[in-house]
Order: C-alpha cells, then sequence, then structure tokens
C-alpha cells in the first residue's frame, strides 16, 4: 500500500471508472466492445482505488506530497551550499589580491627608504673638509656656495642657505656694526670662529666649517633643525 504514488491513484481511478461503465452496460444488455479485455489487463496491473480504504488513500497522497518536499528541499539547499562555496571562493580571491598588494606596497616603501639612506650615506660620504679647498685671496658668492655644497649633506644645504643669506646675504666679510658679528654665519663674537682655523675672517670654507658645527651641535642638531627655531624666532 504504502509505494503506490498519486499518479497510481489516478490510473486506478480511471480504470475503476471504467469498468463500471462496462459492468452498466453488460447489465442493460449492451455487447461488450472488443477492447473489454484490455481494461481487464490494466486492472490486473493496478491496484483499484476502491481497493485502498478511505483513510489510507489521504496518508498515502500526504507521503507522497512530503516526498516531493523533501526533494524540492535538499535540492534547495545543494544549490544554497553551492553558492555560498563560490562566494567565499571568491572572497578568498578577493583578501589574497589585497593583501599581494599591501605586500608590494610595504617592499616598495622599504627598497624607496633603503635607496634614500644610501644616496644620503653616499652625500655624506663625499662631504669635503675645509682644509681641502685651496685658499685665493677673494671668493665670488657662487664660489663661497659651491664650496657650502661640498661641506655638507645634499639634503642640510638649503636650510644653511636660508639663513646665510638672511645672516650675511653669503658675504664672508659682512660684519654688523652694532653687535661685531661676523661672517657668513655672523658669529658674535667673530673670534669664535678661530676654533674652526686662524684664517677665519678671510676665508669662507673655514666659517662654513664652524657654522655647521654651531648648528650640528645639540643646541639644534642638524642646519634644517636650525632654520626652524630661526623662522619662529628671527635668530640662532
Amino acid at each position: 500500500m504504502s509505494r503506490i504514488s498519486v499518479r497510481g491513484f489516478a490510473v486506478a481511478s480511471a480504470t475503476a471508472v471504467t469498468t463500471v461503465g462496462a459492468v452498466v452496460g453488460v447489465a442493460s444488455g449492451s455487447t461488450p466492445a472488443a477492447d473489454d479485455n484490455n481494461f481487464e489487463a490494466a486492472a490486473a496491473d493496478t491496484t483499484l482505488l476502491a481497493d485502498i480504504p478511505a483513510g489510507r488513500q489521504a496518508q498515502v497522497q500526504t507521503a507522497s506530497l512530503t516526498q516531493q518536499a523533501d526533494a524540492q528541499a535538499s535540492a534547495a539547499d545543494a544549490t544554497a551550499k553551492k553558492s555560498a562555496e563560490e562566494t567565499a571562493r571568491i572572497q578568498a580571491a578577493k583578501d589574497a589580491e589585497s593583501k599581494k598588494k599591501s605586500a608590494e606596497a610595504k617592499a616598495k616603501a622599504e627598497r624607496d627608504a633603503k635607496k634614500r639612506e644610501a644616496e644620503l650615506a653616499a652625500s655624506r660620504s663625499s662631504v669635503r673638509d675645509a682644509s681641502s679647498f685651496s685658499a685665493q685671496g677673494s671668493y665670488s658668492v657662487a664660489e663661497v656656495q659651491a664650496m657650502a655644497r661640498q661641506m655638507m649633506p645634499a639634503d642640510q644645504f638649503q636650510c644653511f642657505s636660508e639663513i646665510v643669506s638672511r645672516e650675511s646675504g653669503w658675504n664672508y666679510r659682512a660684519q654688523n656694526a652694532s653687535s661685531g658679528a661676523y661672517g657668513l654665519v655672523q658669529a658674535l663674537p667673530g673670534s669664535k670662529m678661530a676654533s674652526a682655523g686662524a684664517d677665519w675672517q678671510t676665508n669662507p670654507a673655514t666659517q662654513i666649517k664652524w657654522g655647521l658645527s654651531y648648528m650640528n651641535s645639540d643646541r639644534y642638531g642638524s642646519p634644517c633643525a636650525a632654520w626652524s627655531f630661526w623662522q619662529a624666532n628671527h635668530w640662532y
């Protein structure tokens, strides 16, 4: 009984109706058609709806509908699972690509930083000492600036130049009449620069050497730090 489907009920019902019609025909005196034997064969292969108790019929139909619902639910679950797996795969690929780009950006930043450090190191290693310049009777502004460029790291020259431009206008013989400050960096008194060389009054390289020592001291730490202080106070 439990294996009979809804389709079986439809076939059984049709067979039952046909069979009843045939019986009625015989009772009324009609001659059965030649195909009546086919109905009997069909009836032999199919369980008549009348053979199943009325209460059991509803149970069998419900069981069939439940099986269909279960099959549909299973199919929906499989589709949902496949969709979730595909979504997870796509997200994983996006995450991997994001991590790759982040790693590449970090590696590039590190390479750039190392390159800058190498350039600064090369710049510092090429710094010339004041004693490496031959003494001259006089120096042009361009010559003094060229000397300064060679005596300090490239990244500090602009800051040094800003201070010197305002203090002396790159005149290594500049003297403040009221205070007595002297030279490129306006050392006060000018004789302080004797610690860098006895020719401090006439040699711009000696003055630059002393000025760098002053700016690089614990007071500032670098020409750029001294320039920052100068901008805030207009003296250093």
